[in-house]
């Protein structure tokens, strides 16, 4: 870490940027002094932590899992850090890659709407394999993490709705410039340095939406956390890029349709007030922007007992922009059938457990009566309704309707948040290892980042 440090200090551009948006990053994640950081952000981490660990081991049999796990595998080199579903320790990155693409796999993940990505499969899996190359100490990794987790959260605010309707996929872009951010602060790099590192990310972000319902969906997650290891690594050794890379001409934000607003209201409150804190849990298992409709549907057909056959119409309005993520309308795969407004909306109705990862497979796309209850749901858009929102209206043949509206914003107390995880967690890896994983994240101030690794992503 000392080294780390003197090559900041010592080689190539000032190590004191100009104060643009990258700039203020690089020195929030250079020297925020964690002891400000509050009690109540530190409790979500832990939180999403236990959901991360629960989703990758999980996901572990994915066939896009077993693909990259073989692929890296089949590479070798330096054994540094755990990876789910292999006995040997691999590479810093290679692990960051694989854990990233394992853990989102499912697309059971959490989300966060400042910028409809899911932060904690980007930054968890640099930040942990990171800790484990430096044999650091968990309250050090969890740290480290959080820095990484709301420099996405920051960055894909300031770039703005504009990135994400222009096609862009935020874990993948958001989430490179937070896994940076994560290693750069466990790297002990100075605020220079770590400007570096975000510039080197800028170049590497990538991730397209138009590959949702794909593998290559859930590989962006594992390339972010990928360009997050390597990003600071070259950062350390003295490698020079545009310190000013976000907001530059033909920079990120430039290229990319990044709106890149008003970088003092975005990054207000930075190191003290965490918008991290406002993460959205999945509680059922496909995309989170079909959620809130799914909430309204679960209290309409529990208030009404609702059955398939009695059903006329139903109407889902969202937001407009959801239609280019979640609305394939006959989907024809399980992965699909994540992305489908009207099918998911079908399972609701229907009674299946949209929570359980089973309900999502080819067959239920192709049964008779999930499809024609699919064709009698309509999808409405109504700007004025936030991301996390939705309204339902559901149409009896009896001449009966009703109507339910739900937010997924609307706050949700941390005990009740925890219990859910908890109980998401038991259904994916067993009671007993969800136990063990939940008290291995509520100690993991005590632990070394590779005995929490041994926990949490061991098998």
């Amino acid at each position: 870490m000392a080294r780390a440090r003197r090559i900041g200090a010592n080689r190539g551009m000032s190590t004191n940027p100009k104060p643009g948006i990258t700039a203020r990053l690089a020195r929030f994640a250079a020297t925020a002094d964690a002891a400000r950081f509050p009690d109540s952000a530190r409790a979500i981490v832990r939180c999403s932590l236990l959901d991360w660990a629960a989703c990758g081991l999980a996901g572990t049999a994915e066939p896009v899992a077993g693909i990259v796990r073989d692929v890296v595998a089949a590479d070798g080199g330096v054994a540094q850090a755990r990876a789910f579903g292999l006995a040997q320790p691999l590479p810093a990155r290679a692990a960051a890659l694989v854990n990233g693409t394992t853990s989102h796999a499912l697309d059971y993940d959490d989300t966060h709407f400042d910028y409809i990505g899911h932060p904690s499969v980007a930054i968890f899996p640099a930040a942990l394999a990171m800790a484990e190359r430096l044999d650091a100490g968990g309250a050090a990794f969890l740290d480290a993490a959080l820095v990484g987790l709301e420099t996405a959260c920051r960055v894909g605010r300031w770039l703005g709705m504009s990135h994400y309707q222009q096609g862009f996929h935020q874990t993948a872009t958001s989430g490179s410039f937070g896994a940076a951010a994560a290693c750069a602060r466990l790297l002990g790099l100075d605020a220079g340095r770590t400007a570096h590192a975000l510039g080197i990310a800028a170049t590497r972000a990538a991730g397209l939406k138009s590959q949702f319902g794909t593998m290559g969906k859930p590989w962006h997650a594992g390339t972010a956390a990928a360009n997050g290891v390597e990003a600071a690594l070259l950062a350390a050794a003295g490698f020079v890029s545009r310190p000013d890379a976000l907001e530059c001409e033909q920079g990120f934000a430039d290229t990319h349709a990044g709106a890149g607003g008003d970088a003092d209201a975005v990054l207000h409150g930075l190191g003290e007030v965490f918008r991290f804190e406002r993460v959205q849990y999945k509680v059922h298992a496909c995309c989170h922007g079909t959620h809130a409709a799914l909430e309204a549907l679960a209290t309409l057909r529990a208030a009404h007992a609702v059955r398939p056959e009695a059903v006329e119409r139903i109407t889902l309005t969202v937001h407009p922009r959801w239609l280019r993520v979640c609305n394939l309308e006959q989907p024809r795969t399980g992965l699909e059938a994540k992305f489908s407004y009207r099918l998911t909306a079908s399972m609701a109705i229907a009674g299946l457990d949209t929570g359980a990862l089973d309900t999502y497979t080819d067959a239920a796309c192709a049964r008779a009566d999930l499809v024609a209850l699919r064709d009698r749901v309509r999808v409405a858009t109504d700007e004025s309704l936030p991301d996390t929102a939705a309204r339902v209206v559901l149409q009896l043949k009896d001449g009966r309707e009703f109507t339910q509206a739900h937010d997924l914003d609307a706050e949700i107390p941390l005990a009740v948040q925890q219990a859910k995880l908890q109980t998401k967690a038991a259904a994916l890896v067993g009671p007993e290892r969800a136990q063990r994983m939940w008290t291995v994240v509520q100690g993991v101030g005590t632990l070394s980042a590779r005995d929490l690794a041994a926990e949490l992503v061991g098998g």
